[in-house]
């Protein structure tokens, strides 16, 4: 059973708080709470975009199954060069066929991390296919639950996330993680009016030992999709200040802006902002698609001449 200071670290993790995380003193390295606690602060430096933090936070010489797999996800996430992204993908290959003998060293609990890990890696990479098998459709592991549904919905299959879920439900005890699962697909899908996330988001935000630019992030889509512009923007605005260099909130904040007509002058600013500052966010990729593909068929639309008069 886990102790009263690893399940809060675990709960800091799930909401986002990174920063609180990233600040923690780990544990003595005999404690048994250490290298659970080592692998949620590396796992916050790469939520955090730092994976070059989480790699010299590893130590070299760690043999736990776990440990080596976030180090290959930080050294992925780190890589630029196709070809070392590959090999930090092949490291976690081998690590996944490691856990399946007897001799990998680690808990249960340690094995189920590494197809965490590797499942979450193979997504990133676009490997659909691999990060399921990964995961396995029949897991147990609350995580891997989460990762698979996130995967679903990536892929436009809510059906097969709610089935994830309600297999869940069956097994894992009512835990926050079970809510936040609960909580992306109802935002995925609008259900009772996104009800359930603005709920959840606004409790875990009333708790005075959080502080969660994903949090406020997440409700603040959450009263977009609302309609609810003025109270998120608040919420982004806040989420900003917060972590000054969030993608997700300035993202979401420059959506807010625009869906006012009278301040397209500023949306236009904080678009060309995450345009420059992020030009890789999914936001400025699809616009830049879409706007593409409009040229492509304006190109090949000839106007009809004006009918003279009879």
């Amino acid at each position: 059973m886990e102790s009263s200071e690893l399940y809060h670290v675990k709960q800091q993790f799930f909401l986002g708080a990174y920063k609180t995380l990233i600040d923690l003193t780990l544990p003595d390295p005999s404690s048994p709470d250490y290298i659970p606690t080592l692998l949620y602060q590396a796992r916050a430096h790469i939520a955090s975009d730092d994976p070059s933090a989480a790699i010299s936070l590893i130590p070299e010489d760690e043999e736990n199954v776990a440990v080596k797999a976030v180090a290959a996800l930080a050294r992925y996430v780190a890589a630029s060069a196709d070809e070392d992204k590959d090999t930090a993908l092949e490291a976690l290959r081998d690590l996944l066929v490691e856990i399946e003998g007897d001799d990998a060293e680690g808990s249960d609990k340690d094995k189920a991390l590494v197809r965490v890990i590797a499942g979450t890696a193979f997504a990133r990479a676009g490997e659909i296919e691999e990060a399921l098998d990964a995961l396995g459709s029949e897991t147990e592991d609350l995580e891997a639950v989460a990762v698979l549904v996130h995967i679903y919905l990536s892929i436009n299959r809510p059906d097969l996330a709610r089935r994830e879920f309600e297999r869940a439900k069956h097994w894992a005890e009512d835990d926050l993680l079970l809510q936040l699962i609960e909580c992306n697909i109802g935002l995925a899908t609008g259900k009772d009016a996104y009800a359930n996330p603005q709920s959840f988001y606004t409790e875990q935000l009333g708790n005075p030992s959080l502080s969660s630019p994903h949090i406020l992030t997440a409700r603040g889509v959450t009263r977009i999709l609302r309609n609810e512009f003025s109270a998120a923007r608040s919420d982004l605005e806040e989420a900003m200040q917060q972590k000054n260099d969030d993608a997700e909130a300035l993202a979401a904040y420059t959506i807010a802006v625009s869906l006012a007509p009278q301040q397209k002058g500023e949306a236009d600013e904080l678009f060309v902002r995450l345009q420059s500052e992020y030009p890789t966010h999914p936001l400025v990729t699809d616009l830049a698609a879409k706007a593409s593909l409009f040229d492509e068929f304006a190109a090949k639309f000839d106007v009809p001449p004006i009918a003279a008069a009879a």
